[in-house]
């Protein structure tokens, strides 16, 4: 009968040491480093994360207490609190940003495609903020007594994985940091009204890049063209505008759509697009769809050590942070491969019991509750007479 290693070993196995060693020297991460190396870093980072460790102390107590097993997960001994935080402070963050980007690639491989007919690539643009204490981060200014840093991010709806992140002080406004992006022509981007920008939208546009946004209350337009909407769709209004406003005509003097529609609970939304051939039901549940990088925040809050820190140095704060998605990639990936129908938070919360468990991690996430077989009794052999 086979014998397997922890699962959190198996776990392990989704990065090849090969090409985690090719993004140490890349990133020239392991630069004066002393036998405490770059691989034993990110595990002791991924072991907070599935194992909910939430200080350095309970990070490297755990791993001391599995003397016996780290050996298998690639490191001498568990590390000491000095080290583990020296390191988190001053060895380069970038290096996890090319392992997310090497499990990212795995994922696409089994992802899903997204819920709708056309061929354009959909994608979601949001932040969210994660509130600091200020005299401990002073570097992430955000109000006078309070701290805070913002994640930016851009979600792919094929599959529902993150495929860029850009943290910032809380003082950043969303649109420069989505300025930053290129987007292939074709590409349709959802994001809220935190993000209007006539002036990006008309590089939008000439860029061959479509949006789907909401449409303020104040906005000053007159509509030019008018379209019949469809029946039964919940769809009020579907209109062809140009903005009236001086200074907003100037920056995008182009024809805009406007889709107005009426959600379930009797809510009334206003979309802004510059898709016009698209059916306005379409629009709507385009930026439905939106829903999924809120969820993505709340899967992300709930199940994953970003809200406490373990460092207070902004580097030391990115590693954590993307170790974080690391370790989201990773349970999205079980979760594509797995027969049985894990919900995220209960994943998590089982994962965490058995991460030191000798047992097959695919047989264990296909069968949860089912006892693996007994191994098998051994023989003793007779003893020779004389």
């Amino acid at each position: 009968m086979p014998r397997f290693c922890s699962i959190f070993n198996q776990l392990l196995q989704l990065f090849p040491r090969m090409e985690f060693q090719r993004a140490v020297f890349e990133t020239n991460a392991e630069r004066h480093a002393r036998g405490f190396t770059c691989w034993e870093q990110f595990v002791a980072m991924l072991f907070a994360q599935l194992g909910r460790a939430h200080s350095l102390r309970e990070i490297c107590g755990g791993l001391a207490s599995c003397d016996g097993k780290l050996a298998h997960l690639g490191m001498a001994a568990a590390p000491r609190r000095s080290t583990l935080a020296y390191a988190n402070a001053h060895r380069p963050w970038e290096l996890y940003q090319r392992v997310f980007e090497q499990v990212l690639a795995r994922c696409r491989e089994v992802a899903g495609r997204k819920p709708f007919r056309f061929k354009n690539p959909l994608l979601s643009l949001d932040m969210t903020v994660i509130d600091l204490c200020a005299e401990l981060f002073p570097w992430a200014v955000f109000r006078r007594t309070k701290g805070a840093v913002k994640l930016h991010f851009t979600l792919d709806h094929d599959g529902y994985l993150p495929t860029m992140l850009v943290i910032t002080d809380g003082k950043h406004h969303e649109t420069p940091v989505a300025r930053q992006q290129t987007f292939t022509p074709g590409t349709i981007l959802v994001f809220d009204r935190g993000y209007l920008d006539f002036a990006w939208f008309a590089d939008l546009t000439a860029a061959g890049v479509f949006f789907v946004t909401r449409l303020k209350t104040t906005a000053d337009y007159r509509v030019i063209a008018r379209r019949v909407p469809p029946q039964d769709r919940g769809i009020l209004t579907d209109q062809d505008i140009r903005l009236c406003g001086p200074l907003t005509r100037q920056k995008y003097p182009g024809v805009l759509r406007r889709v107005v529609a009426r959600t379930e609970t009797g809510e009334r939304l206003e979309f802004l697009t510059n898709h016009r051939t698209f059916g306005a039901s379409t629009i709507a549940r385009i930026y439905r769809d939106r829903w999924q990088i809120e969820l993505f925040f709340k899967a992300l809050k709930q199940n994953l050590r970003v809200k406490t820190f373990v460092g207070t140095t902004a580097n030391a704060l990115h590693i954590q942070i993307w170790t974080a998605l690391i370790a989201l990639l990773v349970l999205k990936y079980l979760q594509l491969k797995a027969r049985f129908g894990w919900s995220l938070s209960n994943l998590v919360a089982l994962l965490r019991m058995n991460l030191l468990v000798y047992r097959d991690l695919w047989a264990w996430l296909d069968e949860p509750f089912t006892a693996p077989p007994p191994l098998p009794e051994p023989v003793q052999g007779a003893l020779a007479l004389a």
